[in-house]
């Protein structure tokens, strides 16, 4: 049984189709890649798992339930978690502050309950650390690590908390080529410690390494759905770009490219 499954999912705003017939599913252990330029649907796409909107038509199944959302704690609760590009974070304050954010572990007995520092500070290294990465101080302020750092405290967090299913929103997306390898990495360790993984991104160099699953989404619809075996990444950048309309821009590019060069010439 797939741990997420959809099924002809679609979501209207009035006229507008924002999805219409997505199918795709995320099993335990794997990534799912969504994939997909700007307005493609992908934001929808995730508003949806992650209970900020309920689909309009189609299936939406957890662990072979039907389940229709009424908000994001719902979904949360059920074990989805949305790991989004600004990360939700606070920068001026300490990293095992941002991991925790609320649900520190507490000593005591209420009315006389205080946070257990030690205790959080050393779950939140610890818990990096099985993600890969080392913090040699957990007081230092989130602020000051890199763009794949704060992915990776992100990462941690939702995994600790009892995440079935991470949602991970356009991750590379404002890193440099090292901190996106960084970030990739990261995605293969969550998949390995059993989480289904859904990778959102409009880059195809990215998911096809780390992927074992691909959805292409294009103004609302499926491009295809296609296990990894299924598909080239080269015919994964044409299905994004609508074929035809990459070959265009390519011819285009050629034809500047030549004119430029023949300016230089002359």
């Amino acid at each position: 049984m797939a741990l997420l499954e959809l099924q002809n999912i679609s979501k209207y705003y009035g006229n507008i189709i924002a999805l219409q017939g997505v199918t795709t599913e995320v099993n335990a252990g794997e990534v799912t890649c969504v994939l997909g330029d700007n307005g493609a649907g992908k934001s929808t796409f995730i508003k949806i798992l992650a209970g900020v909107h309920q689909h309009d038509d189609g299936d939406f199944l957890l662990e072979g339930d039907s389940v229709r959302f009424n908000s994001p704690r719902e979904a949360l609760d059920r074990g989805i978690a949305a790991v989004y590009q600004d990360l939700a974070m606070v920068p001026l304050m300490s990293v095992w502050r941002n991991f925790f954010l609320g649900s520190e572990p507490t000593k005591g007995i209420w009315p006389f309950e205080w946070i257990d520092r030690a205790g959080a500070k050393q779950i939140a290294k610890e818990e990096m650390a099985k993600m890969g990465i080392d913090i040699r101080d957990t007081e230092q302020p989130v602020g000051t690590l890199s763009g794949g750092e704060r992915q990776s405290v992100a990462i941690a967090r939702a995994v600790y908390f009892g995440a079935k299913v991470l949602i991970l929103d356009e991750p590379t997306s404002a890193l440099g080529v090292k901190q996106s390898g960084v970030v990739l990495r990261y995605i293969v360790e969550a998949a390995k410690r059993g989480l289904g993984v859904i990778f959102i991104t409009h880059n195809p160099s990215h998911a096809y390494p780390v992927g074992d699953r691909f959805l292409i989404l294009n103004r609302g619809k499926s491009m295809g759905n296609f296990a990894k075996s299924e598909v080239s990444q080269q015919e994964l950048t044409q299905l994004m770009a609508g074929g035809a309309e990459l070959e265009q821009l390519q011819h285009e590019l050629a034809e500047a490219i030549a004119s430029k060069d023949a300016a230089s010439a002359s």
